[in-house]
């Protein structure tokens, strides 16, 4: 396998910045265990505009960072915006339905060949395209586009020298990992807000309790995820993104690795001439032609 260059370099100003916007959106899903709040019916209806003009500006910020250190050009914009429009397509074909979702697979792909800044911001940028192509604009979509962004940088972090069927194997088992992970953000970003959870096929309490410790309430999550998602949504979504990545991957890999060689990330163009030859004296362009020797002028 030939390595080619992340499409987005994370030099030490925007690895700050993606640290930071990681924690900020790892605080959107866990302060409710962390601090007292009353279940309601809203479900972050109120909260949910501000999480969203929230999130925006940190991938503004991100993707400046990017730009001021060199480490996104136009062409990797340009990458960005194709793989953004194909995955906003993709999602459609699924729409979730039976937790079949289409959109990771290509997500996982780009990331490992892009690497994890060009992942990041691929998951906000085409969860967010297809949310306005699909109507699903709501009180989710800050945190579903949180969770995709992870998920791309995840797979721009995995091991580099793992190539072959070895690579395909690796890239499966995350795809599945990923699917119940973001089930389980999922279900955290609305679980302390409902009230009177239960299931028929459960005796017991499993609504979140405020002011509860917090293995308590933690324990009453992991139930309450295990027989709403687990075994329905999450293992759809962890079949299609293992099948969509076995079928489709080689190919896919190839031709994004080719794209990724074809534009040279990174490389600045230098239009010095370096042909020059000490021998003649001049320009590739006169290179091996003989050295014309003035004739002597008659006495």
């Amino acid at each position: 396998m030939t390595t080619t260059a992340p499409a987005v370099r994370l030099g030490p100003r925007s690895a700050t910045v993606l640290g930071l916007a990681s924690l900020a959106g790892l605080m959107m899903f866990v302060w409710p265990l962390l601090v007292r709040v009353e279940p309601q019916s809203m479900q972050h209806g109120p909260d949910a505009p501000f999480v969203f003009i929230g999130i925006l500006p940190i991938l503004i910020v991100i993707v400046l960072a990017e730009m001021s250190e060199g480490g996104m050009d136009s062409k990797a914009l340009a990458m960005l915006g194709v793989l953004s429009a194909v995955n906003a397509a993709l999602r459609p074909l699924g729409a979730g339905t039976a937790g079949i979702e289409t959109v990771f697979f290509l997500l996982v792909l780009a990331g490992r060949v892009f690497g994890p800044g060009f992942g990041f911001v691929l998951g906000c940028t085409s969860m967010f395209a297809s949310a306005l192509l699909t109507a699903g604009v709501g009180p989710w979509l800050p945190f579903q586009m949180m969770c995709s962004a992870w998920i791309g940088m995840g797979a721009g972090l995995l091991p580099r020298r793992v190539t072959g069927k070895a690579e395909i194997a690796m890239l499966v088992g995350y795809g599945i990992l990923v699917a119940y992970v973001f089930g389980l953000l999922m279900n955290l970003w609305f679980w302390p807000f409902i009230t009177d959870a239960e299931v028929p096929y459960h005796d017991g309490h499993i609504s979140y309790v405020p002011g509860a410790p917090l293995p308590e309430n933690l324990h009453r999550f992991a139930v309450f995820t295990l027989l709403t998602s687990t075994a329905g949504w999450d293992t759809g979504r962890a079949i299609t993104n293992a099948v969509a990545i076995l079928v489709l991957g080689p190919a896919v890999l190839a031709t994004l690795r080719r794209a990724s060689r074809k534009a040279s990330f990174g490389v600045i163009p230098s239009f010095t001439d370096r042909s020059w030859s000490p021998e003649c004296g001049t320009s590739g362009a006169r290179r091996g032609r003989p050295r014309r020797t003035p004739l002597p002028r008659p006495r």
